[in-house]
């Protein structure tokens, strides 16, 4: 019997608008390296991966200096206007050479602190899972809903007991996230990770506790902070 293999996909097609500098978030430095080379790296080395697919802006002019752009376990293939679009066109690309059984991790391109045990335990956990699911990391703050006033009054407190903030990588299958993705897109659902499609398909991911290390770099204050997590790790 052949078993499923893994598959890396990296949508880096955004321009991170709220960083508000020269270039993508994903191609800042970070110990002079691009923060994209080393969420790739990181990953990669981390896990038996059969490849990965990079989904990349049309007018991305920074990934030919990449590090990873000369790793011959990566590809690349033209990303989408929103992320959800960058995952299908990623996915579309690798089934050409992917099974629709295998499964694919769809891993943010900023989110270069991924510790290798929360990694090993998402494939471990969802090896045989018949759906999939993602890394989570429970909620420790206290939550409050507001009103619409200027400035917003509290209207309640949340019970944060069973919310979980969502992490990536998010492993599911090929074929099945690709058809949820298609199908979401097609319907106009607001797709904001691929969770979000599969559970529009009708399916329950699993959750999987990971580090709330794990940040996604989105503002420059992120910088400083992945930079003296990653000297932990």
């Amino acid at each position: 019997m052949t078993h499923p293999r893994l598959w890396l996909v990296i949508p880096a097609a955004g321009i991170g608008q709220r960083m508000k500098a020269e270039c993508p978030k994903q191609y800042l430095r970070l110990n002079g390296r691009y923060i994209l080379d080393i969420t790739i790296a990181r990953v990669l080395d981390s896990a038996s991966f059969a490849g990965c697919m990079v989904a990349l802006n049309a007018r991305d002019q920074w990934w030919p200096g990449t590090e990873s752009a000369a790793d011959g376990r990566v590809r690349t293939c033209a990303g989408g206007k929103e992320r959800a679009d960058s995952v299908l066109s990623a996915l579309n690309a690798l089934s050409d050479v992917a099974g629709a059984d295998d499964w694919v991790l769809v891993h943010d391109a900023a989110r270069p602190c991924l510790h290798q045990d929360d990694l090993g335990r998402l494939t471990a956990t969802l090896k045989d899972h018949p759906v999939g699911g993602l890394l989570a990391a429970p909620v420790a703050d206290t939550l409050k809903q507001s009103d619409e006033a200027q400035p917003p009054a509290v209207v309640s407190t949340v019970d944060r007991r069973r919310l979980w903030r969502a992490l990536t990588p998010q492993m599911f299958r090929l074929g099945a996230l690709q058809q949820a993705l298609e199908s979401s897109l097609a319907a106009g659902h607001g797709v904001t990770d691929e969770s979000s499609a599969i559970e529009f398909s009708g399916k329950m991911p699993v959750l999987v506790e990971g580090r709330s290390d794990n940040i996604k770099i989105t503002v420059p204050s992120d910088l400083a902070l992945a930079g003296f997590i990653l000297g932990q790790l």
